[in-house]
């Protein structure tokens, strides 16, 4: 995401004018605008794997969107998770829901801070939220954050299997990084070919 800051504030009813007009994504915060950066080929991969996982899996009535759902956080943020899970009709606009009841952030160098920092406070804030869910890319590990559990981490690693209570999903860690090319898969795909 770009750091740049405008000189002026940017009212949220221009934001959202211009996010429909728009052929780049942005995140808005308190009156500034950033660019969101481009993702690369592992991290497409990842909530790939996610989304066709959870097509297939999620109940009738959840149902499963990527990278271009905007998130209101809270009055003056809006933000786009890499996935988000809604299990009732969207509470918002047409533009934006504010009631997710899991959110994925896949990371990478540029994005850790954000999205284990303020994103992450942001996000537990919101009511709906059940599960956070961090996913690396350059090796092999995932995060979920649970409000049933005060919202205390839990890490998986391959081997292990994911379950998403909000939603009643299993997910394997290999299942989530199939296809991935980071060295931690590099060796899982040797040791399955012996």
């Amino acid at each position: 995401m770009s750091a740049a800051k405008q000189r002026n504030p940017l009212s949220i009813s221009d934001y959202l004018q211009g996010e429909q007009a728009s052929g780049v994504r942005h995140e808005y915060v308190d009156g500034q605008v950033f660019a969101m950066a481009g993702a690369s080929i592992n991290h497409n991969r990842i909530t790939r794997n996610l989304l066709a996982a959870l097509s297939v899996r999620l109940s009738a009535t959840c149902e499963a969107f990527v990278s271009d759902l905007l998130v209101k956080t809270s009055a003056t943020r809006f933000r786009y998770p890499d996935l988000v899970v809604l299990c009732e009709a969207a509470q918002g606009d047409q533009q934006f829901i504010n009631n997710p009841v899991l959110i994925v952030e896949v990371l990478s160098k540029s994005t850790r801070q954000q999205d284990k920092g303020g994103k992450r406070t942001e996000y537990l804030s919101l009511p709906s939220l059940q599960e956070y869910m961090l996913v690396e890319q350059n090796f092999v590990e995932v995060e979920v954050l649970r409000r049933s559990q005060g919202w205390r981490s839990e890490n998986y690693y391959l081997g292990d299997t994911v379950r998403l209570e909000s939603i009643g999903v299993e997910l394997s860690v290999p299942e989530i990084y199939q296809r991935v090319e980071n060295a931690d898969m590099v060796e899982y795909r040797s040791g399955q070919e012996e």
